[in-house]
């Protein structure tokens, strides 16, 4: 069988350098003796290190022709080879509900979506690994006060422990992508819930970002149809003269809380 043909429409670029190849198999070492899911395995370059790991793999494949070329070229995993957009999956039913280590060479444009997605099944998923576009790494690992610290970087560092582990060069792909790529490792923390309304942290997170050139008093009216109150805690906060990427996770909960505060004083 021949090749498979990268799509631009998927956003393919397949990884040819096996020692790459290798590094981000070895990658999901850190998380052992529970099963790998791989996101979109195209030709297997990754594949075959991951098949080489004395645990279950599972990999999920959207596009029709990559799965006729695995199918072909790794008949052990046959009945573990999905046909299916992973976005759409119900991802607990994949291994009976049991936990797993999700990794894989993400298409670029739609790597944001399957970390949000990791996020809502953080209970099934304590490890993920994997390349994606290296602009997105430095935002997922990025600190508080750094220029790339934003929505991902807090709603997953919420979650997960990030680590920034190598970069990929774009002459190790075909068709070559226009950006370098990087490999990262996200590694669930000890948080099993955040102390504050889980649902609100995101918005509060997402609506101070959209702005983020703006203090928080200007971002948070979006949230607070009534005002601020001149009286209340949040308006009395020194959190309001800073702008979002000044926030550490634990001061977005206190926010947040306070955000809470507001609206339940708006709306008795």
């Amino acid at each position: 069988m021949r090749l498979v043909r990268p799509k631009k429409n998927l956003g393919q670029h397949f990884l040819t350098d096996l020692s790459v190849a290798r590094r981000i198999a070895d990658t999901v070492d850190a998380c052992p003796d529970i099963p790998v899911l791989e996101v979109g395995p195209g030709m297997g370059v990754l594949t075959q290190y991951l098949a080489e790991k004395p645990r279950t793999l599972r990999v999920v494949e959207i596009d029709g022709e990559s799965v006729a070329f695995l199918n072909e070229h790794f008949p052990q995993l046959r009945d573990n080879i999905v046909a299916d957009d992973f976005l759409r999956m119900d991802l607990a039913q994949l291994f009976g509900g049991q936990t797993f280590v999700l990794t894989g060479n993400y298409p670029y444009d739609i790597s944001s979506q399957i970390f949000f997605k990791m996020l809502d099944n953080r209970d099934l998923i304590p490890c993920c690994t994997g390349m994606i576009q290296r602009e997105v790494a430095l935002r997922i690992a990025a600190a508080p006060g750094n220029k790339q610290y934003g929505i991902l970087s807090v709603l997953i560092q919420a979650w997960y422990d990030v680590e920034y582990l190598f970069t990929v060069e774009p002459n190790v792909f075909n068709p070559p992508p226009k950006v370098q790529s990087a490999v990262i490792r996200m590694t669930r923390n000890q948080t099993a819930r955040l102390d504050c309304d889980e649902q609100l942290f995101r918005r509060v997170v997402k609506t101070t970002f959209n702005q983020r050139r703006k203090m928080l008093r200007v971002s948070l009216r979006q949230l607070l149809p009534s005002g601020l109150d001149p009286q209340s805690p949040l308006a009395a906060s020194p959190m309001l003269t800073l702008r979002p990427e000044q926030l550490s996770i634990a001061q977005f909960v206190t926010l947040t809380n306070l955000v809470e505060a507001e609206l339940k004083g708006q709306n008795p």
